[in-house]
């Protein structure tokens, strides 16, 4: 599953415009005096024991996707694990707690505030008097001072990803004693708590060539709770050992050992008993039968059910009926077929059997759920194309049911099935709250009222090429007047100002309405509504327009049905790119792919729906703008007013002449957010700084550049012994508690998640 971005601050978080005065932002959920930021809809699943349970030693082989290129979190090609390692072995002044929000982490500051803000804003930290390198040297302003020289921007020598927040710092000081550091900012900067988070010693931060290649294969100073022993590049693997300067609670475990194992085989590795951690997709937790609840079909996501609504049987899905067919085609008078059956039999027995010892090597794991701290989204690429005029976009973005969407992903796998209403935070953090009200509710026919209004109607001409006969009203146009010319007379019905509700256009087969035996009242005889989604007991359609086959005045609107008619305008089909990866981690993403190509098709858009390598997707055609529509994720971040900036900041011409985009892959972008951006970047009241990020989220939804789908799951399996570890959702993981239980002893795990209705 394609995911943009490697942790909440390690490396930057992997054009039309709203017509001013046309469209009016509903209120916030903020003005009133419910606390719209809600809960997490999730708890962190890690088995959570006390230290005095776990018991000391031991090895945790975890596995990661790769092994880093750089242990510099700091450096543009850093990675997920560049940030898992730094986590270990290098001060944090703050961490994230349950909620996503950042609070101080004692065992670095004993405080970190504020103390004036006139003329310039100041802050002093105050650091934990045992906090040393591994080196013995005392964790001070020097350190603070040469990393702020590294990544204020100032010094190109430095290859940086990024400067955010440093760029404000004027200077940096010893404070009263050599336990504080005093930090003066040039300019207001609201999320100064993302500084310094991790702290690199001097001796990578001094000189730029300490900092460009002195810590990319090696720290050979840190001060965590575990050091760095080596990077394996031969091994696919880095190993982290205890720190023995480490002044706080011991690390629990002897080592931790990050294996770089392809998602595809981790189950493999597990069951081999190679691996204790692994981060699996649903695709491999049902290939394994470690996800509760009966298996699930790989392309739908949902329970593969047999009769009478039980789970499917076997092994190999076979019923009692089909074994007994086996059993006497096996058997039977026809041996050419009876040879078939028992080498089939024979291959079945040894998957079978080989399933069985699967499931008992992997009896000693289970899955710890929860959800990933980052969102899935459907990118709309506005720079050109159809999706240049906003009106589109927004007829896209209210077609789609979020709600069931997030269904197809979560439901299946017993998490809470929310669709995500910010773009700026998860559900439980501080900035969160339900924009999603400036873009409005899924409704069919406003999006087709949008799209209309844009010039897109149904049957619309579209240009022929050379060879090709017309398609659209050219071609009906012209099998009509064929038509008429060998009866001699026009068609009943011309021009007598009514026609034939859903008979105003060709059927997907190619077949008139009048070639084929009228049923189309009998196929609307449910009464299935399908604006409202509501069933009506009279068994009447009550959409507007009636049913198909009734007469109405013409002008009326054709009812709502499983696909409308294709669109098109100025001679060309309103057809979209849909651009997915096609890796065996996607196939989430590709199921989610074709039910908004389904919800499309409703309002009359089509998709060309092209499948890239993983390699590729993102670097050739996400970045490059090659595409229409596109799904890849964001992480969540504590500090949005600086992280989502880049991701939404209006697109401006560099000096060669480029669109330069930063990481607004969508090319949309206006004004107003940008502006609400950097007043929440610079206010230091907390509350102010919430509803100007509400605010911009309101806009960033009316543009509809991107819409937030739901938040990502997070499937880990787990030794059932390994206490502190799993799939930790929000919050920061505390390395030094991880460990195996004592005999006897048991972790905690959450209770189950309530379904959403």
């Amino acid at each position: 599953m394609s995911h943009v971005g490697v942790g909440p601050r390690a490396v930057m978080r992997s054009v039309a415009f709203l017509t001013a005065g046309v469209l009016a932002v509903p209120a916030l959920a903020g003005c009133t005096s419910e606390d719209p930021s809600g809960k997490p809809l999730a708890e962190q699943d890690v088995a959570a024991a006390a230290r005095t349970s776990v018991s000391d030693g031991g090895t945790l082989r975890w596995a990661v996707d790769s092994v880093p290129g750089t242990l510099n979190a700091f450096q543009s090609d850093a990675d997920a694990t560049t940030t898992r390692v730094a986590q270990a072995v290098l001060p944090s002044m703050f961490r994230m707690d349950e909620a996503g929000s950042p609070v101080r982490n004692p065992d670095y500051l004993e405080s970190a505030e504020v103390v004036d803000t006139e003329p310039k804003q100041v802050v002093v930290y105050k650091l934990n008097q045992q906090a040393v390198w591994s080196d013995g040297r005392e964790i001070g302003a020097a350190d603070f001072a040469a990393q702020w020289r590294a990544l204020s921007g100032k010094d190109s020598a430095y290859w940086t990803a990024r400067n955010a927040g440093y760029d404000r710092i004027e200077k940096i000081e010893r404070g009263a004693n050599d336990l504080e550091v005093k930090v003066t900012f040039s300019r207001p900067y609201a999320d100064w708590k993302a500084l310094f988070t991790p702290l690199y010693p001097k001796d990578v931060t001094g000189t730029p060539d300490a900092f460009n290649d002195g810590a990319r294969r090696a720290l050979k100073v840190s001060a965590g709770p575990f050091a760095v022993k080596k990077v394996d590049t031969k091994g696919d693997q880095v190993v982290l050992t205890g720190n023995p300067r480490w002044w706080g609670e011991p690390a629990k475990l002897d080592q931790i050992v990050l294996r770089a194992v392809p998602r595809d085989e981790r189950v493999s590795e597990l069951v081999a008993g190679e691996l204790d951690l692994a981060e699996i997709d649903p695709e491999t937790a049902d290939e394994a039968g470690l996800a509760a609840g009966p298996p699930r079909d790989a392309a739908t996501g949902t329970p593969l059910m047999g009769p009478g609504g039980t789970p499917a049987g076997g092994a190999q899905g076979r019923s009692a009926a089909e074994a007994l067919r086996s059993w006497a085609v096996a058997n039977g008078s026809d041996e050419e077929a009876a040879e078939e059956e028992v080498l089939a039999r024979e291959k079945r027995r040894e998957a079978e059997a080989k399933a069985r010892r699967r499931q008992q090597a992997l009896s000693g794991f289970e899955v710890r759920k929860s959800l990933e701290p980052a969102y899935t989204q459907l990118a709309l690429n506005g720079a050109d194309g159809p999706l240049a005029d906003e009106r589109v976009r927004r007829a896209v973005a209210r077609a789609l049911d979020r709600e069931k969407l997030a269904e197809a992903v979560l439901k299946p796998l017993g998490l809470p099935a929310e669709p995500v209403g910010s773009h700026l935070a998860l559900s439980g953090q501080p900035a969160y709250a339900d924009g999603s009200g400036a873009l409005g509710e899924q409704n069919a026919k406003e999006a087709r009222a949008l799209l209309a209004d844009a010039g897109w109607v149904p049957g619309g001409p579209v240009k022929k090429k050379d060879g090709e006969e017309a398609a659209g009203a050219e071609k009906d146009k012209k099998d009509k007047e064929e038509k008429d010319g060998k009866d001699g007379k026009k068609s009943e019905g011309d021009d007598d100002g009514t026609y034939i509700v859903g008979e105003d256009n060709k059927n997907t087969d190619g077949r008139n309405e009048g070639d084929r035996n009228d049923g189309s009242a009998d196929d609307a005889k449910d009464g299935a509504d399908r604006e409202s989604g509501e069933k009506h007991s009279s068994g009447k359609n009550t959409a507007q327009g009636g049913a198909p086959g009734a007469y109405a005045p013409k002008g009326t609107a054709a009812p709502a049905g499983a696909a409308a008619a294709p669109l098109a305008k100025d001679g060309k089909a309103l057809t979209l790119r849909f651009v997915l990866p096609s890796g065996p981690g996607s196939e989430t993403l590709r199921t989610v792919a074709d039910r908004i190509t389904d919800m499309l098709k409703e309002i009359g858009i089509g998709t060309e729906v092209t499948k890239v390598p993983d390699e590729s997707y993102f670097k050739d055609h996400i970045a490059a703008g090659e595409y229409d529509l596109a799904l890849y994720s964001w992480p969540a971040s504590a500090f949005p007013a600086t992280d989502a900036r880049p991701i939404y900041a209006k697109p401006v011409p560099a000096a060669d002449g480029s669109l330069n985009v930063a990481q607004n892959y969508t090319r949309v972008g206006t004004d107003q957010v940008d502006q609400l951006f950097d007043r929440a970047m610079t206010t230091l009241d907390q509350k102010e700084a919430r509803g100007l990020l509400r605010k911009a989220d309101s806009r960033i939804w009316a543009a509809a550049g991107s819409v937030p789908l739901y938040q990502r799951p997070q499937l880990v399996a787990a030794r059932e012994n390994l206490a502190n570890a799993g799939a930790f959702g929000f919050e920061t993981p505390v390395y030094e508690d991880m460990g195996f239980l004592k005999k006897g002893a048991q972790g905690s795990r959450p209770s189950a998640p309530a379904s959403s209705s």
